[in-house]
């Protein structure tokens, strides 16, 4: 059993403390809003009334956060995270953020002598709730072999891909194929119907080709039931195009299918459809195309 601090209980994080829980591990945990306090508290958790108070005597500390600014507030900020930690805790980030806020936030552990994880997650609402994400992590092999087994209850899969900093790199590549996939499928999809072909169909045909996709197993279909309900807000995928493309531009590296998907990603935030599913861009995209994608 580990003594657990948990910060921040968004789209990805109760999921995370709810099966770390199951796990036996004891978790006390901290949010800004209240609501999903609760719930944690209703199935085991501990609620602490700051992060200082929450991480007190944590063996492991994680947090799952939703942006660079939530990040700054929370872990860079005076009193914050990095200055209250104990120097026995390993901090673990299973946030999507740039990699200058993760360099910047390794740096302060780094200057008190903390041991740190960058750890983002790839998966959504329902891998958080059955355990199944996976994660790439960078930073010492030997933290990474000792935090091996918080990681076990809320993970398929866990990949060490280096040194500090690797993680959230690698995060930002595997989004972008995530963007890429989201853009692939709209525009095939808005091609079929401007082609008169049956949709359900060409799902059909989607599902057994040498170019299947369990993001098109999954978005499509419910893209034809006109289902956006949100596993992975519209608004984050927003967040994640932009720190792909910034990261991108600071290599000199070429990204043309992420500037066609943030196009269009733009567009259905301006349509309104920010809390919606990712996939909400699709619509950006068959409306473009001057046709309805939805079928009884």
């Amino acid at each position: 059993m580990t003594s657990i601090a948990f910060l921040g209980l968004g789209t990805m994080g109760l999921g995370m403390v709810k099966n770390l829980l199951a796990a036996s591990h004891t978790v006390t945990v901290w949010n800004r809003s209240a609501a999903p306090v609760a719930e944690a508290v209703a199935a085991g958790a501990t609620a602490a009334p700051s992060v200082a108070a929450a991480v007190a005597g944590a063996d492991i500390v994680m947090y799952c956060l939703s942006n660079d600014a939530a990040v700054r507030a929370v872990v860079l900020d005076e009193d914050g995270l990095a200055s209250v930690v104990e120097t026995s805790s390993i901090v673990i980030d299973l946030s999507t953020i740039s990699p200058e806020v993760s360099a910047a936030e390794r740096a302060a552990y780094d200057a008190r002598g903390i041991r740190f994880l960058d750890a983002p997650v790839f998966g959504s609402r329902g891998e958080a709730n059955s355990g199944g994400l996976w994660i790439v992590a960078g930073g010492d092999a030997d933290v990474f072999a000792e935090a091996a087994h918080v990681f076990e209850p809320i993970s398929e899969t866990v990949h060490l891909m280096g040194p500090g900093g690797s993680g959230v790199r690698m995060k930002l590549v595997g989004n972008l194929v995530v963007a890429s996939q989201l853009l692939a499928l709209g525009e095939s999809l808005a091609l079929a119907a401007k082609a008169g072909l049956d949709l359900p169909k060409v799902l059909d045909v989607l599902k057994v080709t040498d170019f299947r996709s369990p993001i098109f197993d999954g978005v499509g279909p419910a893209v034809l039931a006109d289902d956006y309900a949100p596993s992975f807000a519209l608004k984050l995928m927003q967040k994640d195009v932009g720190l792909i493309q910034d990261f991108a531009a600071g290599l000199g590296a070429a990204v043309p299918s992420v500037t066609a998907a943030a196009h269009y990603v733009d567009a259905a935030v301006e349509a309104g459809w920010s809390e919606e599913n990712a996939s909400a861009l699709i619509k950006a995209l068959a409306a473009e195309s001057g046709v309805s994608l939805a079928r009884p």
